[in-house]
This record gives C-alpha cells, sequence and structure tokens, in this order.
C-alpha cells in the first residue's frame, strides 16, 4: 500500500464501517527527527555503512574527549587492556591444556599446570577489573557528554533572532537536532562497545596465530557467515522501520486522540469512539501485515545465516580432526582454538550489534551538528566596533516606514507603517485580524527586526542599544501566552527575572491583573503548581490564565508595556478591572494596547487603526469616529449589539450607501 493517501481517499463518513478499505483520513505527515538517522541506514548498503565507520568512531572519540578527558583514556586504557588479557588468557589456557594433556600422574601434571592456571586466573580477574572500570568511567561520561552537547543546542536555541522560527527548514532542524544529546551518548557508548568488540576479536586472532597460523583461516570460516546474516537482516528491519513510520505516527496520534484528557468531551459529545476505532484497525492491519512480513525474511536470513555458520563450524572441527590425526597440531591447540572460535564468536556479535547503532546515531548527530551551523546565521549579530550603550529612559518612540514580510508570505505583515509615541501616552493598535498589530507590536518590542525601514528608541534605531537592556524596559503580555508549568507565584515572578521574587511585589501584580482572589482560592494559593501533568496540579480557565499572564506584566512596572488582547476570555467584571489598571499608567508610564474591543481604548491619546498592514487612520476616538472611516464603522458594528437604536440607524446607513 502507498503511503501517500490522495485527498478523495480521505472522505471517510464517522461512525461507518468499510471493511474492504485500509486506508486512513489521516493527512500525509511530515517527516521526523528520529527517521533521518534510521532512513540513511536503511538506504546504506553493507560497505557504505563500513567505510563510514572510521569517520563517526572518531567523531565520538573526539567528543568523549573533550567532555573528560581522564574518563576517555580509562576507557581506552581498559578496552585495550582487556583485549591484551583476553590474548594472554587464550594462550593460558593452550599451556594448561598442554600440562593436562601430557603423560605422567595426575597429580604432577596438575602440579606443572598450576603456574598457567595462576596466569589464566589473573588475566581474567584483571579483565573483569578493566571491565568494571570501563564502566565505571563510561557511566561517569554520559551525564558529562550530555551536558556538553544539550547546553550547546539550548544556548543556540534561546539566542536566535524570533524570526528563526518562522522558517520552516530551520524548525525542522531543531526538531532533529533535540535527538542530540541521547544520539551522541548513543553514538559515544556504540562507539566504545564497537571498539571492545574489535579488540576481543584482534586479541583472539593473534593468540590463533601464536598457537598455529592455519587456524586462523579456520576461525573466519566459523565467525563470518553469522556476522554477515546479523548485518543484513538488521538492514531488512531498517528497511521496514522507515517505510513504516508513517503508518506509526498514525497510530501515535490515533493513541493521543482517544487516550488523552484534551480530547476526551468531543470524543463523546460526538460519539467519535467508534470511528477512531476503525481508524486504528485499518492502520494496524496494514502495520501487522507487514511485521509478519518482516518477520519471515528476517528468519529465513538468519537460518540460512545459522545453516551456513554451522557448517563452518563442523568444517573447522572436522580441519581441527584432520590436523590432530595428521600430527599438525597438537591436542592442546585444537582445543584452546575451540574456545577461541566461541570466543570470537561472541565478540563478532557485539560488533556486529554495534556497527548498526554506531552508523545510526552518527547519522542523527549529523543532524545536530547541522543544526548548529546553520543556526549562525539567525545569532544576533555582536560583531559591531562599539559596544551597544544601554538605553535611556524612554522620552519618544518613533516607527520610520517599517515593513516585514514573513518567509512563507507573498505579501507583507507589516507594510510601510510610520506613527510616533510619546512617553505616558496609552495608544491603541486595532483593525481586523491580520492587519499586522501584532507584528508590529513586536517589532517595537525587539522581537523582532524589521525588513525595511527602522524603529527609534529616542531617536536612535533599537539596533544601536543594549538588546539586553532594551527588553528590561519593556514588558509584553503576549495574545498567544504560554502556560509555564510552574506554580502561580512563579509564574508571575517570571515577569522580572532580574529582581528579587517578593511576595508582596508578586501579589500586588497579581491585585492590578484582578488574579489574587483568584490564586488565593487554589487549593494551595499562590504555591499552587498551574499544570496537570505533575502530582496536585491544577487547570485554569482560559480567563484565569490570563489574569495570570497579565500579572506577569505587570510585576516589572515597566516603561513601555505592550498588551496583546489581554481580555479576550476575561468576563465584564475583570476586564473592567484590568482596563481600568491600564488606564491609571496614562501620564506616568507608556502602554500599548492592542485589542478588538473597541470600547476598551475610548480613552487612549491615540488610536492607530492598521489593514493589510498598512497605517490606514490615526487619531482620538473621537477624531475617528467623527471622521467617518473603518474605526467608526467597526466601532458601530461593536456598538450596535448594545444600542438596538443604533442598530437599526447604522443598517439605514449601509442600505443608503
Amino acid at each position: 500500500m502507498s503511503e501517500t493517501v490522495t485527498a478523495e481517499a480521505h472522505r471517510v463518513t464517522p461512525g461507518t464501517s468499510h471493511p474492504g478499505r485500509t486506508e486512513s483520513v489521516l493527512p500525509e505527515l511530515r517527516e521526523m527527527w528520529w527517521e533521518t538517522g534510521v532512513r540513511a541506514r536503511a538506504e546504506a548498503g553493507v560497505f557504505a555503512v563500513f567505510a563510514e565507520l572510521p569517520r563517526l568512531v572518531w567523531t565520538a572519540l573526539g567528543i568523549s574527549w573533550r567532555a573528560d578527558r581522564l574518563r576517555t583514556g580509562v576507557v581506552g586504557a581498559a578496552t585495550v587492556g582487556a583485549g591484551v588479557m583476553a590474548a594472554f588468557g587464550l594462550l593460558a589456557t593452550q599451556r594448561v591444556l598442554v600440562e593436562l594433556f601430557a603423560g605422567g600422574p595426575t597429580a604432577d601434571k596438575v602440579r606443572a599446570a598450576l603456574p598457567a592456571l595462576a596466569v589464566l586466573a589473573a588475566t581474567v580477574a584483571l579483565r573483569a577489573g578493566m571491565g568494571i572500570a570501563t564502566g565505571y568511567a563510561q557511566n561517569g561520561l554520559t551525564p558529562r557528554v550530555s551536558r556538553e552537547v544539550e547546553r550547546g543546542l539550548f544556548e543556540v536555541s534561546t539566542a536566535v533572532r524570533l524570526e528563526a522560527f518562522d522558517a520552516d527548514a530551520f524548525a525542522d532542524d531543531m526538531e532533529r537536532a533535540s535527538r542530540g544529546t541521547e544520539s551522541t551518548i548513543g553514538l559515544v557508548q556504540a562507539s566504545m562497545n564497537l571498539l571492545a568488540g574489535l579488540a576481543g576479536l584482534l586479541a583472539v586472532a593473534a593468540a590463533v596465530i601464536v598457537i598455529h597460523p592455519l587456524l586462523l583461516l579456520a576461525l573466519l570460516v566459523a565467525t563470518v557467515p553469522n556476522a554477515w546474516a546479523s548485518l543484513r537482516a538488521g538492514h531488512l528491519r531498517y528497511q521496514t522501520y522507515t517505510t513504516g513510520s508513517v503508518r506509526r505516527r498514525r497510530l501515535w496520534l490515533l493513541h493521543k486522540l482517544m487516550a488523552e484528557r484534551a480530547s476526551a468531551p468531543e470524543l463523546r459529545s460526538y460519539g467519535l469512539r467508534r470511528f477512531l476505532l476503525d481508524q486504528y484497525d485499518r492502520v494496524m492491519q496494514v502495520e501487522t501485515d507487514i511485521q509478519l512480513a518482516l518477520a519471515r525474511r528476517v528468519t529465513t536470513t538468519t537460518t540460512v545465516g545459522a545453516i551456513v555458520g554451522g557448517l563452518a563450524t563442523g568444517t573447522v572441527y572436522a580441519l581441527l580432526g584432520l590436523l590432530l590425526l595428521d600430527g599438525q597440531i597438537p591436542l592442546a591447540a585444537a582445543a584452546t582454538c575451540v574456545i577461541a572460535v566461541q570466543s570470537a564468536q561472541r565478540s563478532l556479535a557485539i560488533a556486529t550489534f554495534q556497527v548498526d547503532h554506531v552508523y545510526t546515531e552518527g547519522q542523527h548527530f549529523g543532524d545536530y551538528t547541522g543544526f548548529m551551523t546553520r543556526a549562525d546565521a539567525y545569532l544576533p549579530d555582536n560583531t559591531g566596533p562599539v559596544a551597544a550603550a544601554d538605553p535611556d529612559r524612554l522620552r519618544e518612540l518613533t516607527v520610520n516606514e517599517v515593513s516585514l514580510r514573513y518567509p512563507d508570505r507573498d505579501t507583507p505583515a507589516v507594510d510601510g507603517v510610520t506613527l510616533t509615541i510619546t512617553a505616558g501616552q496609552t495608544v491603541a493598535f486595532v483593525g481586523e485580524n491580520g492587519s499586522g498589530k501584532t507584528t508590529l507590536a513586536a517589532m517595537i518590542a525587539s522581537l523582532r527586526a524589521p525588513t525595511e525601514g527602522s524603529i527609534e528608541w529616542n531617536g536612535r534605531p533599537l539596533s544601536e542599544w543594549d538588546v539586553d537592556g532594551l527588553r528590561a524596559r519593556i514588558a509584553v503580555v503576549t495574545q498567544e501566552y504560554h502556560k509555564w508549568p510552574f506554580t502561580a507565584a512563579t509564574n508571575i515572578a517570571i515577569g522580572d527575572v532580574d529582581s528579587e521574587a517578593r511576595q508582596d511585589r508578586i501579589e500586588a501584580a497579581a491585585g492590578r491583573a484582578v488574579a489574587h482572589d483568584m490564586i488565593n482560592e487554589l487549593p494551595h494559593g499562590y504555591e499552587t503548581l498551574l499544570d496537570r501533568t505533575f502530582a496536585r496540579g491544577q487547570d485554569l480557565s482560559g480567563g484565569q490564565w490570563q489574569r495570570i499572564t497579565a500579572a506577569r506584566g505587570f510585576l516589572r512596572d515597566a516603561e513601555l508595556l505592550i498588551m496583546d488582547e489581554p481580555s479576550s476570555a476575561l468576563d465584564p467584571r475583570a476586564e473592567d478591572a484590568l482596563f481600568q489598571t491600564i488606564r491609571d499608567r496614562r501620564g506616568r508610564l507608556t502602554t500599548i494596547l492592542i485589542t478588538h474591543r473597541l470600547a476598551n481604548v475610548r480613552h487612549a491619546d491615540r488610536i492607530f487603526v492598521l489593514h493589510h498592514g498598512r497605517l490606514a487612520e490615526a487619531g482620538t476616538h473621537a477624531d475617528l469616529v467623527a471622521a467617518g472611516g473603518r474605526y467608526a464603522e467597526l466601532f458601530a458594528l461593536q456598538a450596535a449589539g448594545y444600542d438596538a437604536d443604533l442598530a437599526e440607524g447604522h443598517q439605514r446607513t449601509r442600505t443608503a450607501q
């Protein structure tokens, strides 16, 4: 079945069953971060994998060395030492067997074998100790490697300019790079395990050559078939995994839809249970068939490998028998070779498993390093010859012919806007949805940079001021606020992280946002955790969250406060109290208010009306109503809902026009 399902095929009536159909109504999904490494492994042949291994292993060793040189050195030394001990152990085993197979009384033979037995015991003990040292060092490496890589990612993701998140390519890259920590740790561990497996193989090979060079050929014949079968089976699994990635993500989405709290009310109110279960059955039937086919192919491959490997091992034993009969090797050497074959097979099994792991994790790590390189283009430019100055207290804010175009839009979101705001004013940005109000406010807040024009703070472009100092003088209450998974007090306190989070300041800010009484009614007051993900966490309504967000903005008592739709979910009483707080800032501090409820901007010093990104009108409420333009029309439409006479008059006016 093709993974691409057409729009026509998606037209399924909810609640009905279609036994003859297997397609899902879920649309084609975007490739996820974890698919890149798996897909690369599936598309790469065995020889391509081996060609890439040296670079990946060297990269892993470099990461580990930078994270912790001592522990990396311990792992390297212990790995080499364990291989050497394995070789000495085989040689000691042969010496023990030689003495035990010699003629004479048993007691004499045992006494003669005691020195070799002591060497064998010492090598086993030393090898075990080196294994413990390796495990201890690797466990210590894991958090250090994790911190180095994860910290680097977060340093970049929190520093890039906001417009980076508008680019689809950047978002996809960052999604893949988020796997960086796990993949880097996996790459380091898999590389070290691979080296350990190879060290064991080399040790066995060296010991076998010392015993009898011809036994090396026998060793290869006995171990290579199983190694080939293991790599081939892994290749088949990866191929099947990548072709089924879309189906698995559809199953994951269906799991969320059927098992999460957010979708539970509508699932029941619309009777979607049978419909969603039907979708699950369709996708799962295809996945089950594919997994059964994979099981048959993998079983066939491993069976062939096992048969060939068994025949090869039997051939080796037959060869050893012929060499014994011909007197080419002693009995002790033949017995040691049997032990060596078993040891080599174990080491090769480790190595072949780690080969796949190293290659796949290496591809994920490549996504991480690629993101870190490409993200440089979005980092703020700090290459100026003179350090930016801290801004003065706001006297005047000027917007000069400012435009901004988003990467995926043909038309600008803001187009040639010019306006001036004087300190102490309360101004409003109004207009229909998509008129550019929020984008213009984001540029004023220095969260976005204009593609054309400039914004000046006290006559100096924002880009010439220290960005941190500038943002310290601005507070922004966003329309799409984030529900931070902290306590109510911390949710407010993060509005001013550079100042002491005193309880009296937090409660005062909550009072101005009409949130104090609401917070006190929560089970643990200001210490209530506002996230149901955690134990004893609580849910808030949209209006309650909006009060918390407004309190966050009021905490700093900033020189410039930008409030974007601060009351869209508030009840009338709370909304009136909130706007009274905003009006109290007039003449003292500057406020930019964005709202669709035009009754709340009547007292603004200036109202700027935006339409399709351009400044259409500007003036006071009285001026704009008298002008009879776009603002007057929007205001009359809203007022008509409260005044029937006004509604009839407005309708007559529109009919006359």
